[in-house]
């Protein structure tokens, strides 16, 4: 057995542990599946994010090379499902109606809720969208007309908010995400968030409504680029999503 299907199995068997394996069935994430109500849908965000973990919108292996199958396996199915699931037990302990309070406002209030809450509601939101965020490669296309003005305005051009991105991305110490915000003043910026933090939350040093964010917790990209987030980083922008984020900004 080589070196590298050593570290696979290492890293499987880690993953399964961190996703509560006798937690991760389906029937506990289809019990959770009827709390999607049309309550949840009013416009406190541009794709509002139900409680319940949605359907991966592409086959495991749709985003290979950048990112290969058992990766998106295990970090869809594992730890994806597990920020849900211990969503879903937050939600119940501390009484949340969630026919009334959208995720996306209970992020916005998050300081008044526990530690579990605040991790696992971002974990889940964050999840949710970076899904979206991507596609397989060669159908990216590029950013709108309406959306490059506001790079060019906010950053100067594309490749300088790529810049900016990937070294807020390579700069995160330890586990988090790298994010382009839409603040309230409608400009686009550039930040990071610790953990499973997100700028949505009232506790973030830089709040604004996420445009699209980056995963750089190794479990997203350990199996294939050991060490190396920065190749991970460079790779990422080979499966980006602008339709949808093109979408998401038109929106906002």
């Amino acid at each position: 057995m080589s070196n590298q299907d050593l570290s696979r199995r290492a890293f499987i068997n880690t993953a399964g542990k961190a996703g509560v394996v006798a937690g991760l069935s389906g029937s506990v994430l289809t019990a959770f599946g009827n709390t999607d109500t049309p309550q949840n849908k009013h416009d406190t965000s541009p794709d509002p994010v139900p409680y319940k973990q949605r359907p991966l919108p592409y086959a495991y292996a749709a985003l290979e090379p950048a990112i290969d199958a058992m990766t998106m396996e295990i970090h869809y199915t594992k730890h994806a499902a597990t920020y849900a699931k211990n969503l879903a037990e937050a939600v119940d302990a501390e009484k949340v109606d969630i026919s009334k309070v959208a995720l996306e406002d209970l992020l916005a209030s998050i300081s008044k809720y526990s530690v579990k809450m605040r991790n696992n509601a971002g974990g889940h939101y964050n999840h949710s969208l970076f899904w979206e965020l991507m596609t397989s490669p060669g159908k990216t296309t590029v950013p709108s007309a309406a959306l490059s003005a506001s790079i060019q305005r906010d950053f100067g051009s594309l490749d300088a908010m790529k810049t900016k991105f990937n070294d807020a991305a390579k700069g995160r110490f330890g586990s988090g995400w790298a994010w382009v915000i839409v603040k309230k003043d409608g400009k686009l910026d550039v930040v990071s968030t610790p953990n499973q933090d997100n700028p949505l939350m009232d506790i973030s040093e830089s709040k604004g409504q996420p445009l699209f964010g980056l995963d750089v917790w190794e479990h997203a990209y350990y199996l294939k680029y050991q060490n190396k987030r920065p190749d991970y980083i460079t790779a990422w922008w080979s499966v980006i999503n602008w339709d949808y984020i093109n979408n998401r900004y038109s929106m906002l």
